[in-house]
C-alpha cells in the first residue's frame, strides 16, 4: 500500500468512529480531501498524519468489512 506523510492538513476536518468513547484512549481519526484519506492517532494530534490514496484507503476498507 502506498503511504506518504501528509502536507498542509491544518484545514482538514477530523473525525472518528461512533464506536469510539468519550473517555478518550486509541481512537484513529480520519479526515479526507479530494484524492486523499488522512489517518491519525487520536492522542497525537499535532503530529503529522498518513496519506493514503482514496483508491488505497477503500481497498482497505473493503478487506477489512470482509
Amino acid at each position: 500500500m502506498n503511504t506518504e506523510r501528509a502536507t498542509g492538513t491544518s484545514g482538514l476536518v477530523w473525525r472518528k468512529s461512533s464506536y469510539s468513547g468519550n473517555e478518550g484512549g486509541n481512537c484513529v481519526e480520519v479526515a479526507t480531501d479530494p484524492g486523499t484519506v488522512h489517518v491519525r492517532d487520536s492522542k497525537e494530534p499535532g503530529r503529522e498524519p498518513l496519506a493514503f490514496p482514496r483508491t488505497a484507503w477503500s481497498a482497505f476498507v473493503g478487506f477489512a468489512a470482509e
